[in-house]
C-alpha cells in the first residue's frame, strides 16, 4: 500500500535548511516507511534496518541505505543496541529515529546513543526513565496537581499485595505492568476467584515484553473512554497539545479505530485536559513528541484521570496530522536537533475531523487471535482525504515474529459523519487476499449505531461483538468458487475441453448435477450442488444449491485475477487469488476462502475435538498448567502459548482426566498442533 499525507492547515517548522544530513531509523514496517517519507521531504538521507526475514521488505528499498542486523525471521536484531549502534556510527548516521515498539521508550539505547555521540530523536533520558515506570510517573504528575485513578501504585508489591489491594479498592480492578504500555499485561478482573491466576498470567506477560514483571492495580472506572492528548515541546521553553484523540474503540485493551477530535468534549474539557497534559510533559522536563493518555467516564465527561504517558510517537499520530496540519516526525527532529518549534499554543488550530482504523493479520471470529500468510493480491483505497500508512506489498510475508498490525486508513472530512463514511467506504476499497484482515469487521463497528453517534467506551466491542462479525457466505459465492475452480481444472483457460472428461456434469442431452463438499470457513463444511449450463473462454452461467437453500442462478466472467458475477440481479466484482488448494475472494472489504472439503472419516478431529488441546497459531509454549492424570472441568486452564507479543490461555472444553501432555515450556508449536489430550469423564 502507498502512503499519502493530507493536512488542511500546514504548520512547519520555523528554520530552513534539513535538521540532520543523515537519519537511522530503528525500526521496521509502516512506521519506518512513513519517517523515511519526512525524511525525504525534508532532503534528509534515510538508513533503513532489516533482519534476513526483512531483507525485501519495503522500508529497505525506499530508505537510501540499508543494513542487515541478521536475526533471521526474529525482532532480536532490531532491538539489539550494539548492533544499531554500529549501524548507525558505519553509516554515518547523526541520529536514530527509533518510531515506536522496539527500542523507543528504552532508556538504555537513548543512553548509548548518547554515549555514542548520536542524538536520539526522543525525550530526555531522565523522562523516559519516570514516564516508563507508571508508578514514578503516577507519582510524579499527582505532584503537578494532574488527577490520577485512585488505586495502589507503590513499587514491588507482591501478589498479597495486590490481593489486600483489590479488596480495599473493591472489584472490577484493572491490573496493570509498571514498565511497557499497548495493552499488553492490563486485565480486568470482576470476580476474586480469578485473581491468582490474572496476576501470575500478567506478570509473566510483563516480564517477558518489557523485561520488568512489576505490577500495580487501579479503580476500573465505569463506562471508560480513553482520550490522551499529543503534546510537543522544544528545549527553548516551549510547549503545547495538539487537541485530544479519542482511542476507546479497543479489543484486548488495544485500539483498532482512533479519531481527532473527541466527540465527548466540549470547549471547556478540551482547554483543561490540554492543560493537564502541558503540565504533565513540563513535570519530567520533557522535550520532542510525547502522548498523555487519560481515562474518562462516559457518565462523567467532565472529570478525567491521567493514566499514563508515551514518551514517543503513537501509531494514531495520523488522526492529530490530519486536523492540525502539522508533520510529527517534522517536528521531532526540529526539536532533536536543538531548534525552536517555530510557534506556541495559539497558532494550533483543529480543522475538520479525521478518523484512523487499524488493519490487523488477525480473526475477529476466533478471539481476534493473530493470522499469518502471504498477502498474494493486494489493493489499496485512494481519494479526497484518504491517506493509507503502511509496509505491504504483493508477496509480503506476515508471520508471528511481530505484531500483527499491517497499515492504516485514515480519513479526513469536514465534519466526523463525513470522515466516517470515508474511512468506511475506504475499507470497502481495501483488499488483502492470503491472510486473514479484521478490514470487514472494521466496516460494521464504524456504521454501528453507538459509533456513529459517538457514544464510545472500551467495552463497546466486547459489549457488541455479535452484531459485528460476518455472517456465512452468500450461497452465490459457491457459483463463484465454481466457475473458478473448474477454470483451474480446464488448466486455467477457460476453455470447455473434452466435455465427456470435464468436472461439470455436462452430458450430451443436456447437463447433469455435480455435488462437491465444500469447506467455506463455517464450523462444518456444507454440501453444495452445482449445474454448468455453459461455459466459453471469458464466461459462465451456472445454478448453485447449497444445503437446503432454494437454486440460485449465476453469470458472470472471470480472468484469472477478477471475477464479475451477477446473482439474484444485482452484480458483484470480487479479487480473486488461488493458493494452494484454497481460492480467496475479496467483495467490498470482506474476504472469503472456500476449498473442496475432505470427507469426514470418523476419528478425525473435527468429531471430538472437545478433548483435544491445539494451538490456535503458531507460538511458543510459556505455561504448562496440568500434568497427565490430573482431573480437569470445563475452562480448566491447561497451557499457555505466546505468539505475536500476546499471551492465549487454552482451556478444557469438557470435564475429564489429562491423558497427555505433548509439549514443554519452550516448545515451538505449530498451528493446530495437539498440546494435550482430555479423556472424558464416564457419563
Amino acid at each position: 500500500m502507498t502512503s499519502q499525507m493530507t493536512s488542511q492547515n500546514a504548520t512547519a517548522p520555523a528554520d530552513a535548511g534539513p535538521p540532520f544530513e543523515r537519519v537511522l531509523i530503528a525500526n521496521r514496517g509502516e512506521i519506518a516507511v512513513r519517517i523515511i517519507r519526512t525524511l525525504r521531504d525534508l532532503g534528509v538521507g534515510s538508513i533503513a534496518i532489516h533482519s534476513d526475514a526483512d531483507a525485501g521488505a519495503r522500508h529497505v528499498r525506499e530508505a537510501d541505505v540499508a543494513v542487515r542486523l541478521g536475526s533471521g525471521g526474529s525482532p532480536t536484531g532490531y532491538l539489539d543496541i550494539e548492533a544499531v549502534i554500529a549501524a548507525a556510527k558505519a553509516t554515518g548516521a547523526q541520529a536514530i529515529h527509533p518510531g515506536y515498539g522496539f527500542l523507543s521508550e528504552n532508556a538504555d539505547f537513548a543512553r548509548a546513543c548518547a554515549a555514542a555521540g548520536i542524538v536520539f530523536i526522543g525525550p530526555p533520558v531522565h523522562a523516559v526513565d519516570t514516564m516508563g515506570d507508571k508508578i514514578r510517573a503516577k507519582t510524579a504528575v499527582r505532584a503537578a496537581g494532574v488527577p490520577v485513578v485512585p488505586g495502589r501504585v507503590e513499587p514491588g508489591m507482591s501478589d498479597a499485595d495486590l490481593a489486600d489491594a483489590a479488596a480495599e479498592i473493591g472489584f472490577p480492578v484493572l491490573i496493570k505492568p509498571s514498565a511497557g504500555g499497548g495493552g499488553k499485561g492490563m486485565h480486568l478482573v470482576t470476580d476474586p476467584a480469578d485473581l491468582a491466576e490474572t496476576l501470575a498470567g500478567a506478570r509473566r506477560e510483563a516480564a517477558a515484553a518489557f523485561g520488568d514483571a512489576t505490577l500495580f492495580i487501579e479503580r476500573f472506572v465505569t463506562r471508560p473512554r480513553h482520550v490522551e492528548v499529543q503534546v510537543l515541546a522544544d528545549s527553548h521553553g516551549t510547549t503545547v497539545h495538539l487537541g485530544e484523540r479519542e482511542c476507546s474503540l479497543q479489543r484486548r485493551h488495544q485500539k483498532v479505530v482512533e479519531e481527532a477530535p473527541s466527540a465527548l468534549l466540549d470547549a471547556a474539557t478540551r482547554e483543561r485536559i490540554g492543560a493537564a497534559a502541558v503540565a504533565t510533559a513540563r513535570s519530567v522536563g520533557y522535550t520532542g513528541a510525547g502522548t498523555v493518555e487519560f481515562i474518562v467516564s462516559a457518565d462523567a465527561p467532565g472529570e478525567f484521570f491521567f493514566m499514563e504517558m508515551n514518551t514517543r510517537l503513537q501509531v494514531e499520530h495520523p488522526v492529530t496530522e490530519m486536523v492540525t496540519g502539522i508533520d510529527l516526525v517534522a517536528c521531532q527532529l526540529q526539536v532533536a536537533a536543538g531548534r525552536p518549534l517555530g510557534f506556541g499554543q495559539s497558532d494550533v488550530t483543529l480543522t475538520g475531523h479525521a478518523v484512523e482504523a487499524r488493519v490487523y493479520a488477525e480473526q475477529p471470529a476466533n478471539g481476534f487471535l493473530p493470522a499469518t500468510g502471504t498477502a498474494t493480491r493486494l489493493t489499496e483505497p485512494a481519494g479526497d482525504g484518504i491517506r493509507v500508512d503502511s509496509s505491504l506489498d504483493e508477496g509480503s510475508v506476515i508471520g508471528t515474529s511481530y505484531d500483527p498490525m499491517l497499515a492504516k486508513v485514515i480519513a479526513w472530512a469536514p465534519d466526523r459523519a463525513t470522515a466516517l463514511a470515508r474511512l468506511d467506504h475506504a475499507l470497502a476499497g481495501t483488499t488483502i487476499l492470503g491472510v486473514d484482515t479484521n478490514i470487514s469487521f472494521l466496516r460494521k463497528l464504524l456504521v454501528h449505531p453507538e459509533v456513529r453517534i459517538g457514544a464510545l467506551d472500551t467495552d463497546l466491542i466486547d459489549r457488541e461483538l455479535p452484531r459485528l462479525l460476518d455472517g456465512p457466505a452468500p450461497t452465490w459465492l459457491y457459483g463463484a468458487w465454481a466457475a473458478v475452480r473448474l477454470r483451474e481444472l480446464q488448466g486455467g483457460n477457460g476453455s470447455p475441453g473434452d466435455p465427456w472428461s470435464r468436472p461439470s456434469g455436462w452430458r450430451a442431452l443436456g447437463s447433469a448435477e455435480t455435488r462437491w463438499r465444500v469447506d467455506g470457513g463455517g464450523s462444518e463444511p456444507i454440501t453444495a450442488a452445482f449445474r454448468v449450463i455453459t461455459w466459453t473462454a471469458t464466461g459462465f452461467t451456472a445454478t448453485v444449491t447449497v444445503d437446503s437453500d432454494g437454486p440460485v442462478f449465476v453469470a458472470g466472467t472471470f480472468d484469472g485475477s477478477e471475477l464479475v458475477l451477477t446473482a439474484d440481479g444485482l452484480a458483484h466484482r470480487l479479487s480473486v487469488a488461488v493458493i494452494g488448494e484454497v481460492t480467496w475472494f475479496g467483495l467490498a472489504g470482506r474476504t472469503f476462502q472456500i476449498r473442496q472439503a475432505a470427507p469426514v472419516r470418523a476419528g478425525d478431529r473435527s468429531v471430538a475435538r472437545g478433548g483435544q488441546i491445539r494451538s490456535p497459531m503458531p507460538g511458543t509454549v510459556i505455561a504448562v498448567l496440568a500434568a497427565a492424570g490430573e482431573e480437569v472441568l470445563p475452562g480448566r486452564s491447561i497451557a499457555v502459548v505466546e505468539a505475536m507479543k500476546m499471551e492465549h490461555t487454552l482451556r478444557a472444553e469438557i470435564a475429564g482426566s489429562i491423558e497427555e501432555v505433548l509439549v514443554r515450556v519452550g516448545d515451538q508449536v505449530a498451528v493446530d498442533q495437539l498440546l494435550a489430550s482430555i479423556l472424558p469423564e464416564a457419563p
